[in-house]
């Protein structure tokens, strides 16, 4: 979308921001209701959990094909298709629900992790066309969307759950896909919907742009950031409840741990014009290496809401701008090739640690999940340092 004026890149970033309000609805839905659902459903109810991780699998592997529809359609009708696809998820599920079907089911979250995969690029479609200088701003304007989104999911719930009468939970899948459909008019107004020319040639390799050292530390960042996140959150609520937590007190930690995710996105493009992407990245990993010293201070009902915050909020700060520093890693031409191949690797690792984070619990324990983030937080904060370092001395030159 380059060519933009500088009216028409702000707008397009409200747009996105909207949407992300309607699209990031989606998953709330999803993972809240995912595993009820599924005890209801699954005969073996080791199965429970399997329409959430099916999710986030399907979220992770939606990213090259919603990649290569941006690149042949632009963004517009590739995220207009995308919403469409919410909504056949949405009724899907609906349908599952009343049929008693848990593999539809199944299908049927699988589906919406592919609309998830063209939701979670709006964050890159408001870069495009943006002076350097506004793209970590333009970012956090979609952020912000996912802060209203993660309000309206739940709330969804809440409303539509016992909306068709004798089948629980079937009223809230259509509820997502009523928001799907009502992102659809939304996205309508994104400007620059034709494919730029700049796409029409390939630009270099994705092996030469995936070899160089700015992606690497880019692409790491932002799978500790958001991989961590999700192998604690995941694990979170399991650990309170056996801890002799109520389910409620677990459901609020993870309020307060969704709303600190989001709310940082007011600021966190401030932050990162006036100190840079490296030194906010660096601080969000290290606000998640405390929420993990936290967790292993105590197992009170404070500790763990305590530590789920600072979780959310180094998350915000270390994923923006890790997605910021990967903005500089790509001409106009590459960039839909190398923000598919960023989401692949980072969802895929959110899928892995959705799979992994349960079963890494019961054999562990809640101490060794937070006992890992501080290897995991090192491995990227020493790359980081140097990168930072470089950085600093080309600019005194």
């Amino acid at each position: 979308m380059e060519g933009l004026t500088e009216k028409a890149v702000r707008r397009n970033a409200l747009v996105l921001s909207c949407a992300q309000a309607l699209g990031g609805a989606s998953p709330a839905i999803v993972i809240s209701l995912g595993g009820l659902v599924g005890q209801t459903l699954a005969e073996d109810k080791a199965l429970a959990t399997l329409p959430v991780s099916l999710y986030n699998l399907g979220l992770a592997l939606g990213t090259i094909p919603a990649a290569m529809l941006m690149r042949r359609l632009g963004r517009r009708a590739a995220y207009m298709l995308g919403a469409a696809i919410g909504v056949v998820a949405g009724l899907l599920g609906a349908h599952s629900i009343t049929s008693g079907a848990f593999a539809l089911f199944c299908v049927a979250t699988a589906i919406a992790g592919l609309y998830g995969s063209c939701v979670q690029s709006y964050r890159f479609g408001a870069t495009d066309g943006a002076d350097p200088a506004f793209r970590a701003r333009a970012i956090s304007w979609v952020m912000v969307g996912g802060l209203v989104g993660a309000v309206v999911g739940p709330q969804t719930v809440i409303w539509t759950r016992d909306a068709i009468a004798g089948i629980p939970f079937a009223g809230s899948f259509v509820g997502q896909a009523a928001l799907a459909l009502l992102a659809i008019p939304v996205l309508m107004m994104l400007r620059g919907s034709v494919r730029p020319a700049a796409e029409q040639s390939g630009g270099r390799s994705l092996r030469e742009i995936a070899s160089s050292g700015r992606f690497v530390v880019a692409v790491i960042a932002g799978i500790v950031s958001f991989g961590m996140m999700s192998f604690v959150m995941t694990a979170a609520p399991i650990a309170m409840v056996a801890c002799g937590h109520t389910v409620g007190e677990a459901a609020m930690g993870i309020q307060w741990h969704v709303l600190a995710m989001y709310a940082p996105s007011f600021f966190t493009g401030r932050l990162i014009t006036r100190y840079g992407k490296e030194r906010v990245t660096m601080a969000g990993l290290l606000l998640m290496a405390v929420s993990g010293t936290i967790a292993l201070a105590g197992l009170t009902v404070a500790h763990f809401w305590l530590s789920l915050v600072f979780l959310g909020v180094g998350w915000n700060l270390g994923f923006i701008g890790a997605t910021a520093m990967v903005t500089d890693c790509y001409r106009p031409e590459e960039r839909t090739k190398v923000q598919a191949l960023n989401d692949f690797l980072v969802f895929g690792s959110v899928a892995l640690a959705s799979f992994s984070s349960g079963k890494l619990l019961n054999a562990a324990g809640w101490e060794t999940i937070n006992w890992l983030l501080y290897p995991a937080v090192a491995a990227v904060l020493v790359p980081l340092l140097w990168q930072w370092g470089r950085t600093a001395r080309r600019q005194a030159a």
